[in-house]
């Protein structure tokens, strides 16, 4: 049987860095294919010369056999492919309709006829079994709805050859389902999908064949997954055995030393109240709109509360704006890097300095290059932030890697007290997480208070010392490390009817 999409030694090279090196490997119609690879290993790279928005410097892509070349995405769009991005691509000020039919809206001589097209996308929507409202502009929706637009873009072009970067690294338990659904639908039809994802669970469970990539080549393919072990996979990503990936170090905690007493906020339903010891790792777990990052923003200064105080070290502090957090000690890093994380025009030293800078000016005026350029270098090297130097700009690294600079930004200020962590080690590799838990662990140790809001589940269990659990708006109930498992935390994560419905 010939394969409907075929790589055949593809090579891609940017400045300083070859991105793909001769990687060949075949999909076929019928089939899902596992990517897998540690970030910066060339799969997303892959993807955007499938899309039309790179083109190979060697080999070429097979679609029925016929190699096809893509000099534009709209190019690929009209030979049957569809790419959904690990970086969201919309209009933030159009409509899930408008989002959803970009390109091919419907008209009336010109003129969109608007009832039309939301008509169509409210019954695609529906057979799909995804809930969301065509007249919703994608700026009101949160990043979990942005995703199932995305999806649901590549889904309604009836594309033959679909590829999906990362696509529930922002998805519910629920949203996931409807997802995996349409999946094996899409497989039952007959079409031929790539499926990156650095969650092993989602590979095995989806996926029919694997091919794993470092450093820009590749490594193995494996066409009958389910007879691989696991431990062969993360050996072959990361040339390396990772025994076990959260490490969880315990160590003494001192006095509490970060306090939120009686929050309130727009986002919140109920005033919130927790604190968090020296050296203390908390993490917040709740479902897709449970309200941990909105807290989180109120607490940092960048959404207004409406009343409540904060505490730092037994003494209340005043957390009006961002720049009054950073001044007491107290991060954030966002969960989402594109919009609140990265300046996509700098460079990785320009990111990684641009919060401590101010430490770094010479007679109050001038910046000292010399310092800010062995600050980047550490962080580089410390994280292992795949870069060809710290003067290229940050829109070109992969995900993680951006993500990786973010928490070099942070890191690299000089009085830390609280780092509060949003989603940190999403879209990242396993190798790269265990890196991540690790300088998560030094911060502790330091006597730092650790908060982590994560959607996955293993991850809280595994790095967290106590588990905060939010629902609807607000603070559930929260378990000591010796007293949660994913049941437990569940149990109060759900709303209540969904949990006597699964006790049935």
């Amino acid at each position: 049987m010939s394969a409907t999409l075929r790589f055949d030694n593809i090579g891609k090279v940017f400045p300083g860095v070859r991105a793909l090196d001769g990687v060949s490997f075949d999909v076929n119609a019928g089939e899902v294919h596992g990517l897998m690879g540690e970030n910066g290993a060339g799969k997303s790279t892959l993807l955007k010369i499938l899309g039309g928005e790179y083109q190979p410097d060697s080999g070429c892509v097979l679609i029925d056999e016929k190699e096809v070349h893509f000099g534009s995405a709209a190019a690929s769009i009209a030979s049957g492919v569809a790419v959904i991005h690990q970086e969201l691509q919309y209009v933030p000020d159009l409509t899930v309709s408008e989002n959803l039919l970009l390109g091919a809206l419907p008209n009336r001589l010109g003129w969109v006829n608007k009832s039309a097209a939301k008509k169509h996308v409210r019954e695609r929507l529906a057979a799909m079994g995804v809930d969301l409202d065509p007249n919703a502009k994608l700026r009101k929706l949160s990043i979990a709805q942005r995703q199932m637009v995305e999806i649901c873009k590549a889904l309604l072009r009836n594309a033959r050859v679909i590829a999906l970067d990362e696509p529930t690294s922002s998805l519910s338990h629920r949203e996931t389902e409807v997802l995996f659904k349409l999946v094996r639908d899409l497989k039952a039809d007959k079409r031929a999908l790539i499926y990156i994802s650095h969650r092993m669970d989602e590979i095995y469970e989806l996926c029919d064949a694997c091919t794993i990539f470092r450093d820009g080549r590749k490594i193995a393919s494996h066409t009958r997954l389910a007879e691989v072990p696991r431990d062969t996979l993360v050996q072959e990503m990361v040339g390396r055995e990772i025994s076990d990936i959260y490490n969880y170090r315990a160590r003494p905690l001192g006095d509490v030393r970060f306090a939120v007493k009686n929050l309130q906020g727009d986002a919140l339903s109920a005033p919130a109240n927790f604190g968090v010891r020296r050296g203390e790792i908390v993490g917040f777990f709740g479902l897709v709109g449970a309200g941990r990052s909105e807290l989180m923003h109120l607490v940092y200064g960048a959404d207004k509360k409406k009343d409540g105080t904060i505490q730092l070290d037994g003494q209340p502090i005043k957390v009006r704006s961002t720049g009054e957090a950073i001044r007491h000690g107290i991060v954030l890093c966002p969960e989402d890097r594109k919009e609140e994380g990265i300046v996509a025009m700098a460079t990785v030293a320009e990111n990684i300095n641009i919060s401590c800078r101010r430490h770094y000016l010479r007679a109050g005026l001038f910046l000292d290059r010399k310092k800010e350029a062995q600050t980047a270098d550490r962080f580089i090297q410390l994280l292992k932030i795949k870069t060809p130097s710290r003067r290229q700009r940050i829109r070109f690294l992969s995900g993680g890697n951006q993500q990786k600079a973010i928490l070099s930004r942070w890191l690299a200020e000089p009085d830390l007290k609280v780092v509060i962590l949003d989603e940190p080690t999403r879209g990242i590799d396993v190798g790269a997480k265990h890196e991540i838990y690790n300088v998560i662990y030094q911060l502790a140790e330091r006597g730092c208070a650790i908060v982590m809001i994560s959607s996955e589940l293993p991850e809280v269990l595994g790095v967290s010392d106590r588990i905060v659990v939010m629902r609807q708006g607000r603070i559930a109930g929260e378990l000591p490390r010796g007293q949660a498992s994913e049941q437990s935390v569940l149990s109060l994560a759900l709303p209540q009817a969904e949990t006597v419905a699964q006790a049935a």
